[in-house]
């Protein structure tokens, strides 16, 4: 009996331990087997991860796609502006990570006239939508892809542009994600991300939904892109540009 007494109040300890401090459990284990910590209290708007100190927000689900095509974003956000400086040839490939309902794959296909829109989803719902705008749009050189939370499902060094706008934030596993990026992207391919600014407290996005360029820039290195610019000629958001180094640049360094 008194072995299963001890039993008892050893286990009453270390749950009162892991109440009182929820994330020991969890960052001993992140600690050893990967780089994401779990915890248990968190922000309600995330899934209760990080990735390098950074909580990682909720995805919006294909109930959301209304939103994403709302006839006011292009005041609001001038997404227009995105296309125009991505200095596109008429043969690249894009990909389009996180594409929703194919919002910009639509916009951006039409300077391809030798080139195509990977439109990359993990929701086959949102690319159930994107199939039917190509049909409504008669546009041929978008192409869906169903990716996993982990995989863009990409073909190696196919992309010249992988483009992700306000969807970075959303990852799941972004380290893994964006090495599958990184991994498609021709030598010198470049990733853009648009995300909103997270320096400042008065757009009116929630927290979760913003980056600042230093979390951005300190992420991106972390898997080896160099970055190259921002420009903030959108309204609310970062327009970050990062190029994949050339295998010959790194033997010159």
């Amino acid at each position: 009996m008194s072995n299963f007494l001890h039993f008892i109040v050893t286990l009453v300890v270390m749950l009162s331990c892991s109440l009182l401090n929820p994330t020991l459990t969890a960052q001993a284990t992140s600690s050893s087997t990967t780089v994401y910590e779990q915890r248990i209290i968190h922000n309600p708007d995330s899934i209760g991860k990080y990735y390098m100190g950074r909580e990682i927000a909720k995805v919006m689900g294909y109930t959301g796609a209304g939103w994403l095509e709302r006839p006011r974003r292009e005041g609001e956000e001038q997404p227009s502006k995105v296309v125009n400086v991505l200095n596109l040839k008429p043969n690249d490939v894009v990909a389009d990570i996180g594409a929703g309902t194919g919002y910009l794959s639509f916009r951006i296909a039409p300077l391809l006239t030798a080139g195509k829109v990977l439109a990359v989803d993990v929701q086959p719902e949102m690319l159930e939508i994107i199939e039917l705008f190509k049909k409504e749009k008669n546009i041929t050189n978008v192409e869906p892809v169903l990716a996993t939370l982990t995989d863009p499902n990409l073909p190696l060094e196919s992309v010249d542009l992988a483009l992700m706008v306000d969807a970075y934030h959303e990852l799941e596993y972004p380290q893994e994600v964006m090495q599958g990026i990184v991994k498609a992207l021709k030598p010198r391919g470049r990733v853009v991300l648009v995300e909103y600014r997270g320096e400042n407290p008065f757009i009116m996005i929630k927290g979760l939904h913003k980056m600042t360029q230093k979390q951005v820039r300190k992420e991106m290195q972390a898997i080896g892109l160099v970055w190259w610019e921002t420009k903030n000629l959108l309204p609310q958001q970062h327009l970050m540009v990062f190029e994949k180094p050339d295998s010959s640049d790194l033997l010159t360094r």
